[in-house]
């Protein structure tokens, strides 16, 4: 399966993610051809080469209409884009944005009813008072023509900012405001990272462990220590660990961190990983200890010991031993379990400690979801404690057709290894309704159907 690594070594931001993913060969003009979709206006973007210690990539910059970058003149509306090539050495302009770990060289002077921490820090303008709430962002990327994916995984995105700014201001997440400047470039960089992801193929996406730096940031509401403090809601919901280095600068944006929670399945170190392409995206500061960049790398992941071609993947196994428990409760668990999104749940009969008879709950979920369901155990069964194991899985390609039977079609579930059907079975509720309209029974329709099933084999 396609997977990205990304390699956050040096922090990760909004607009870093979108110069990564740029420099891995996302189409630029195509790129920029869905973000018109939004109908967005008061912005254009700055594409430029660039380093940082050396290592050269791609800068990103979301612009704003009133901004005054590079001497430009700003007649131009949402969709002028100025690809600029200027050199590292290049005198910047006195009030040139870096939206990636970003400096302004403009003093910050904010009014926000909540700061607009969720484009990394906040800029200072004085254009007027002008706010989105997160309700209001929902209806801009709802009413746009983007694809159905784009916009459901940016307002997950959006919707976990906005999540820590309310619980960190006390206030619901729809009633959030974002500054109108910092919205529109949140808006781009958290669509635009979408739209990238579909453009690589909405590949799996893992990451190396979650550092940032040390030290305190100047906000609107005061001073604060690093991580930020919507930064460190974003993660701890999510349940990622951070580890805070010498380097005395913010690393990890609240929308990078928003990202990353979003859409990354598992952080550590890469296994049997076989990059293909490799890309930089470039941050907007010379950082003291490490060069600001992140690294991104398509590829494939695989077993250094697999020839085959199946499906290979993680995730969470959470058991615990019941003694106390009734059939019940045991069986409304299940239930409730499967219906939030478990892969399976089951229990086994156990011997347990003072020969007392027991069972073996299991629950199998997505390693994101471990938290999820090992709450769900502690909340409604009579576990005091839950053991969870991260398991790697090798799955068949699976697709689904019909056969035909003498009492019409069954719907039948197809595993293909190295290009060969090697299972097939029918599907229970294909078989079930056809049982019940011809009116013979389930087990005439599964005969028949596994006759045909055997020809699929052959």
């Amino acid at each position: 399966m396609k997977t990205l690594y990304l390699d956050i070594f040096s922090g990760i931001s909004g607009d870093m993610f979108i110069g990564a993913m740029l420099d891995l060969g996302v189409d630029l003009h195509q790129f920029e051809h869905e973000l018109e979709k939004l109908h967005l206006d008061g912005y254009h973007l700055h594409i430029k080469r660039a380093k940082r210690f050396q290592i050269e990539g791609t800068k990103f910059d979301v612009h704003l209409a009133h901004d005054h970058d590079y001497g430009h003149s700003h007649d131009h509306g949402h969709h002028q884009q100025e690809h600029e090539h200027h050199h590292d050495d290049d005198p910047p302009h006195e009030h040139q944005h870096e939206h990636g770990h970003h400096h302004h060289d403009h003093p910050h002077d904010h009014d926000h009813d909540v700061h607009d921490h969720a484009h990394e820090l906040e800029h200072a303008h004085s254009h007027g008072d002008h706010q989105r709430t997160f309700t209001e962002i929902k209806k801009v990327i709802t009413h746009s023509t983007l694809s159905l994916w784009v916009k459901e995984k940016s307002l997950s995105v959006f919707e976990r900012i906005a999540a820590a700014e309310g619980k960190i201001h006390g206030m619901p997440a729809e009633k959030v405001h974002f500054h109108e400047v910092g919205a529109v470039d949140s808006i781009v960089d958290i669509v635009g990272a979408c739209i990238a992801l579909e453009m690589l193929g909405k590949p799996r996406i893992l990451a190396s462990p979650v550092v940032d730096g040390s030290g305190w940031i100047d906000c609107a509401h005061g001073r604060f220590p690093i991580p930020a403090p919507a930064t460190l809601e974003i993660l701890a919901a999510r349940g990622v660990a951070i580890t805070q280095t010498d380097e005395p600068n913010e690393l990890v944006t609240p929308t990078g961190a928003a990202l990353l929670a979003e859409f990354v399945e598992h952080f550590g170190p890469m296994q049997n990983f076989k990059p293909e392409k490799i890309g930089f995206g470039v941050g907007g500061r010379d950082n003291k200890t490490r060069p600001n960049v992140v690294r991104a790398m398509l590829g494939e992941q695989s077993s250094s010991s697999s020839t085959h071609d199946w499906e290979t993947d993680s995730i969470a196994v959470i058991e615990t031993n019941l003694d106390d428990i009734t059939a019940e409760i045991l069986g409304q668990f299940i239930e409730r379990a499967l219906a939030q999104g478990a892969l399976d749940v089951f229990h086994t009969p156990i011997q347990m400690k003072k020969n007392r008879p027991g069972v073996l709950l299991s629950v199998l979920c997505a390693e994101s979801e471990a938290d999820k369901f090992s709450e769900l155990i502690l909340r409604e069964t009579t576990a005091f404690g839950v053991r969870r194991t991260i398991c790697e899985r090798r799955k068949l390609h699976r697709e689904f057709t019909t056969v035909k039977t003498t009492f019409g079609e069954v719907q039948i579930k197809l595993g293909k290894l190295d290009g060969k059907v090697i299972q097939a079975s029918p599907e229970f509720e294909s078989c079930k309704k056809l049982a019940e309209a011809k009116q013979v029974p389930l087990k005439s329709i599964y005969d028949a159907a596994n006759h045909s099933c055997a020809e699929l084999r052959k």
